[in-house]
């Protein structure tokens, strides 16, 4: 322990003192880490910070919600179904190889100008674009926690006489998820970090209040304040990814 921490600490100074001894490591320190402009942009920068958090807790519940019925449809057996396999193949293959900044601006531009009645706020519109991206991927990673159920569980659960729906919600979707729950937080901590695309629609969040300070400041240290309180809002879902990460892992090497 005492090693490690005594490594780390020559690491860090060296990085510390191969940045700071740079020849152009004062240029930078005026361009990125102004403290009077920090402290300027903070009281914006947290203000636009808040509806990055209202847009993330909806955004993760309708992304998990989406990517479970499409997981779901995605494991459904028997020619009838098929059309609606297809239907659900086809998203997935479709939301997770299109960049997720092109389906923001075909929501958050390409839909109002259809000018239909009722159209919501370019808010809504670049949240519903988060979340069909990423319930592709979380619809991925619950459909491969669903196929990992071992056969014989679906059988047993069949022969106590549960049908598909209550063998689906009693039997298989709790290992599921278990099963899944790392990979599936990794993909909630990644779109914690790109409901700041948000601001490429309009609305003022937190990169769009950096911005707005940026332009009046001709400095980049509102980017650095934004950045850095994304990592803090991010670091406890982090802790809890890697919590779950690892008990996953002592699970199945006592299993072993």
């Amino acid at each position: 322990m005492l090693l490690a921490a005594l490594s780390t600490a020559v690491l860090g100074t060296l990085f510390g003192v191969l940045i700071t001894g740079a020849p152009g490591w004062d240029r930078v320190k005026q361009s990125f880490f102004r403290a009077d402009i920090a402290k300027d942009s903070l009281p914006a920068i947290l203000d636009g910070l808040w509806l990055n958090i209202r847009l993330f807790v909806v955004c993760a519940t309708c992304a998990v919600a989406l990517g479970l019925l499409v997981a779901v449809l995605r494991t459904l057996r028997g020619p009838v179904f098929f059309p609606v396999r297809a239907l659900a193949t086809s998203y997935t293959y479709t939301l997770r190889g299109l960049p997720l900044i092109i389906t923001i601006y075909l929501f958050a531009y390409g839909v109002p100008g259809l000018r239909l009645q009722g159209t919501p706020s370019v808010t809504v519109l670049g949240g519903a674009a988060i979340v069909i991206t990423y319930g592709s991927y979380i619809a991925e990673v619950l459909r491969s926690g669903i196929e990992g159920v071992h056969p014989s569980q679906v059988a047993a659960a069949r022969s106590l006489g549960l049908n598909y729906r209550k063998t689906m919600r009693f039997v298989v979707l709790p290992q599921a998820v278990r099963r899944a729950a790392p990979p599936l937080l990794n993909d909630v901590v990644s779109m914690q970090k790109d409901v700041g695309l948000i601001s490429l629609a309009g609305p003022v969040d937190a990169i769009r209040a950096a911005q707005i300070s940026q332009a009046g400041s001709y400095n980049f240290t509102p980017y650095i304040v934004a950045g850095v309180l994304f990592v803090l809002l991010a670091l406890p879902l982090i802790a809890v990814t890697d919590w779950v990460t690892l008990r996953a892992a002592r699970r199945q090497n006592a299993g072993t």
